[in-house]
Parts: C-alpha cells; structure tokens; sequence
C-alpha cells in the first residue's frame, strides 16, 4: 500500500510514497488511460479510475520493461481521504482555491490545500483562459461529486464570448430569430443561431407536440427559430 504524491500528467505516471521495512519509499507507476484498460480487462480492477494526489493505491512492485529501473504495477486505488473532504465541503460551500495549468490542450486547476489536480470542464461559449492566467490562484467549484473519479472543476464565474449573451437575452425574451441552415441530415437541420458561434440542431419531433414536422430546406436558407432551453453546454431550439 502506498499513497501518491505526485502525478505527472503530460507523461502519465505518478509517484508513491510507501513503507518497507520502517523505511519511507517512492516509486513511479503507469497511470494512463490504456493501462487502466489493461487492468479491467484482466479483471485485475473493476472500474477506470482518474488518479489524483493522496489517492491511497495497492500495487506491485515488478522490474520496468527495459530492465533499468523497479516499478509499481497492478495499481489499484481505494480511497482518498483528501478529496472526500472535498467532496463535503462542497456540499455546504462550493467555492475553492487552486492554481490554473495546462497540459497539451486541457485546462485543470490544481487545488491549494490537497494538490490534487481536477480537470476543468470549460463550456463551448466561455473565453479561454490565456496564457497570462496560467499557474495563477482563481476560484473555482467541483462537479459531478457523486462520483469521486469523476469529479471536475468548473470556474466559479465564468466569462462568455458576446454571442452567447446575446442568445442569453433572446433566450429570456423568447425572441424569435433568423437561423441559417449549415448542414441538412435526415435526423435534423443544422443551423447557425447566432453567426457561427452559436449552432443548435433542429430534430425531428417524435411527439409531435412542437414542430408537426421539419421543413424542406437547403444550406444556406433562413429559418425563424426560437430558444427553448439555454445552459451552459446544450442550447435547443424549435422552428417559431
């Protein structure tokens, strides 16, 4: 058994810190996406778990492929008494601290206290954080904590490109708008709500209940349409 004290996320492999003999320990584990596969299809672990700093872990020690080093093999996690803190706390104030990192192309935010990574779920229309934001404090709120290895960070105030505000306010208003077609299909038509920035999908309506059926059109046409729901990641429309 040993805990994880550090997670390198560009090469995939954290650091564990275990006991052997009375003796405090590292060692270095695979702890990538394509390893986990591995080890649910031997039936060595049940489910794919997102690793995190303090995640207490079993595993084997066995000598690396190139016969160059020791490893830890087989990791297996079973709890992490750090992020279930996190978990309760957010249930009373959901409002944290962290430090905002990149790697490649994804955003995560690094909690203060705990150090543990959470990789933050940015919406289709909220700004980028820029270069100049990166490893700098900012507030942010957990998500999806029933599920512990799946819990995400989101901003605790996001900043949103203008044609999303503007969908906002025609949202609010129930404004009907003109959409124009991008891409027709026989499950639905494709359409730019506002500019290219805002797309939404007018389906086939199987109750019947709203659009009696989808109009005839081709790319480029126009189609007065109205918002009926706007979140922060989904939009749908109907045909006003």
């Amino acid at each position: 058994m040993g805990k994880i004290t550090f997670i390198n996320h560009d090469k995939d492999y954290a650091t564990i810190e275990y006991e052997h003999n009375g003796k405090k320990k590292t060692i270095s584990g695979n702890i990538s996406e394509k390893e986990q596969l591995k080890l649910k299809q031997e039936k060595i672990i049940r489910k794919i778990h997102q690793f995190h700093v303090g995640d207490e872990v079993s595993f084997i020690i066995t000598l690396s492929v190139r016969g160059d080093k020791m490893i830890a093999d087989c990791l297996q996690f079973h709890f992490n008494n750090a992020l279930d803190n996190l978990i309760n706390k957010s249930y009373v104030e959901n409002r944290f601290v962290g430090y905002l990192k990149k790697v490649d192309e994804d955003y995560f935010v690094k909690e203060t206290g705990s150090y543990i990574f959470f990789p933050l779920i940015l919406s289709p229309w909220e700004k980028r954080p820029g270069e100049n934001n990166l490893n700098e404090p900012v507030f942010f709120k957990i998500e999806n904590t029933d599920k512990s290895d799946k819990v995400t960070a989101a901003l605790f105030r996001s900043e949103y490109i203008p044609e999303y505000m503007y969908a906002m306010q025609c949202f609010k208003k129930k404004t009907v708008m003109d959409a124009v077609v991008n891409k027709v299909t026989p499950h639905g038509i494709f359409v730019n709500v506002v500019d290219k920035k805002i797309q939404a999908k007018i389906a086939e309506d199987k109750k019947k209940e709203t659009n009696t059926s989808l109009p005839t059109v081709q790319i480029g046409d126009v189609i007065k349409v109205i918002i009926t729901y706007l979140g922060t990641s989904k939009i749908i429309v109907q045909v006003a």
